[in-house]
């Protein structure tokens, strides 16, 4: 059985940093892109981030320069560094391995003063 589990989210101040991390269980993510999805209630869930399997990152315009995806293949996770948070970065945060159907349960992030 498949399993994703996020974890680390909380509240942060506006330019705080969070990191966000995704172990999996049930399969072996190190020949899998992975992602990190957002959503805000009323709005449809965005892609933020992905980590190929080569290493290669892509990152939504927004978050380029704040956000850093990582991956540790020995410890079948995936990390998500978020640093200089702001209000708009507020969502529940998903990961994802990409052409699949396995998400993970979400973990709230929320940036307020």
């Amino acid at each position: 059985q498949v399993q994703l589990v996020e974890s680390g989210g909380g509240l942060v101040q506006p330019g705080g940093s969070l990191r966000l991390s995704c172990v999996a269980s049930g399969i072996s993510i190190d020949s899998r892109h992975m992602n990190w999805y957002r959503q805000i209630p009323g709005k449809q869930r965005e892609l933020v981030a992905r980590i190929f399997v080569d290493g290669r990152t892509w990152y939504e315009d927004s978050v380029k320069g704040r956000f850093t995806l990582s991956r540790d293949n020995a410890k079948n996770t995936v990390y998500l560094q978020m640093n200089n948070l702001r209000s708009e970065d507020t969502a529940l945060y998903y990961c994802h391995i990409e052409f699949t159907n396995f998400w993970g349960q979400g973990t709230q992030v929320t940036v307020s003063s």
